[in-house]
């Protein structure tokens, strides 16, 4: 790379390539080169794209839709070096303890901060445990091999940046990895980290499903150009990031990026009412044999599950803010209901026991302390227990993602005398709620009436 400055994003996967990677193409286009993207991999799930994308020099067609079908075809060129995984993750560690990479980004998903309801890391996972005797399996573990890198090298400050559907998600990942480098006992970097690491918060925001068997061959038809590694999205995008960078970033604001002092606003509007609303819709969707988000969004009692979530109980709790939420609820349902992005009920129904503790019981919390009680997000994770009780009988028709899947318990739960209460009462999904008789009767009542809604 020709570029002064590395950005290395860490979760090469197609959101980010429909998304961040957009951004800096972007700025390629407005005559800025001071910046080059290096991407890789943690796992090795996906080196199939990688390779497909060596191959075309990192260059891939980038293919969005509107809702009334408007299709665009946009060649990206703003990935400039691709770090294939080796089991040492070697190219990656390199590639961060380099005194030009500025910027450490990553998409790991919401399940891979493996953090509780009080946002400790959750040391009895697997690959935690993994991590804290040295390994690389997760991001913690991943970016204290390249900080202790880094620290050798005198390679200076960077700033490590969360790129996910976490509240806080930069405050927590710093928490998370302070805590990991505490239990590791790797004080060097612990010390190190506060003086030379930023970890701003941010939002983005573009619905990006998994690319359909068709999309080769439609681009090709529509471009002429044979990509093995395109990628399909809505045509809305959004990047909201915490202006917090120590070590210098790229001109965003030429690009449309929002700098703002506090993501804060635009965060919660996006986790409480696109994310969980999109969750809810797919779970509800798959229980009654649809296959796609946008048909479950038109149907109308899923739809009206969503529309009071939002309006009764998320509305009232985020109180007043530069945002108009009721506008945002109407363009975020709008966007669901976009029937060429095919996006699919087992993409967006993963990881529900991560985002039932992040996502949903903070607006439950919320309600109990206003004094009302959460009527209407209490069917949501209502429905999420009836949509995991489908799985344990598996009844899915597809299979279920969820990083933080522990399925011998979860099947332990559904065959004890009173599985309810076992799921009302876990604190890892509801915190101090668990505790609270009066919740447990209104998970009861809720998943009866989830029962004879789908009956």
């Amino acid at each position: 790379m020709n570029s002064l400055y590395t950005w290395l994003h860490i979760g090469l996967g197609s959101f980010y390539r429909a998304h961040q990677a957009w951004y800096f193409n972007q700025l390629l286009r407005a005559g800025e080169h001071d910046w080059a993207i290096a991407a890789g991999n943690i796992r090795n799930d996906s080196e199939d794209t990688v390779d497909a994308l060596i191959k075309q020099n990192g260059e891939y067609i980038l293919e969005t839709v509107t809702p009334r079908g408007e299709r665009h075809h946009e060649v990206i060129k703003s990935i400039k070096k691709l770090l294939r995984w080796q089991p040492d993750l070697e190219p990656l560690i390199n590639e961060g303890a380099q005194a030009q990479t500025k910027v450490i980004a990553f998409t790991v998903t919401e399940s891979g901060y493996y953090l509780d309801t009080d946002y400790h890391l959750d040391i009895n996972n697997a690959s935690v445990k993994q991590d804290l005797k040295g390994g690389h399996e997760t991001i913690y573990g991943t970016i204290a091999h390249i900080l202790e890198r880094r620290i050798a090298n005198h390679a200076g400050p960077v700033t490590l940046l969360s790129c996910d559907n976490v509240r806080h998600n930069g405050d927590r990942f710093r928490d998370g990895l302070n805590e990991f480098l505490q239990l590791t006992q790797n004080l060097t970097v612990l010390e190190w980290v506060k003086d030379n690491v930023t970890f701003p918060n941010c939002m983005v925001d573009r619905i990006t499903p998994k690319p359909e068997a068709s999309l080769v061959a439609r681009v090709a038809q529509k471009t002429g150009m044979q990509d093995n590694a395109p990628v399909m999205c809505e045509s809305f995008i959004q990047w909201v990031v915490e202006d917090n960078f120590i070590a210098g970033r790229p001109n965003f604001e030429r690009v449309g990026v929002e700098l703002v002092k506090s993501v804060e606003p635009y965060e919660e509007a996006k986790i409480r009412i696109l994310n969980v609303s999109h969750a809810c819709i797919a779970w509800t969707g798959t229980l009654i044999g649809q296959k796609f988000i946008h048909e479950s969004t038109q149907t109308g009692f899923i739809r009206e599950i969503a529309y009071k979530y939002v309006t009764r109980d998320v509305i009232p709790c985020l109180g007043d803010q530069a945002l108009d939420l009721e506008q945002y609820r109407d363009v975020v349902l709008d966007r669901f209901t976009n029937s060429h992005i095919k996006d699919t009920n087992q993409r967006v129904s993963a990881d529900g026991f991560s985002k039932i503790p992040a996502m949903i019981t903070p607006t439950l919390r919320e309600c109990y302390a206003r004094g009302v009680e959460p009527s209407a997000t209490a069917v949501l994770p209502a429905m999420f227990y009836v949509y995991m009780q489908e799985w344990h009988k598996g009844r899915l028709p597809y299979e279920y993602y969820d990083g933080v899947l522990d399925k011998q318990s979860l099947h332990q739960m559904y065959e004890a005398d009173d599985p309810i209460h076992l799921f009302a009462t876990n604190p890892t999904l509801f915190g101090e709620l668990a505790n609270r008789p009066e919740f447990e009767q209104l998970m009861r009542k809720k998943i009866q009436s989830v029962y004879t809604l789908l009956s």
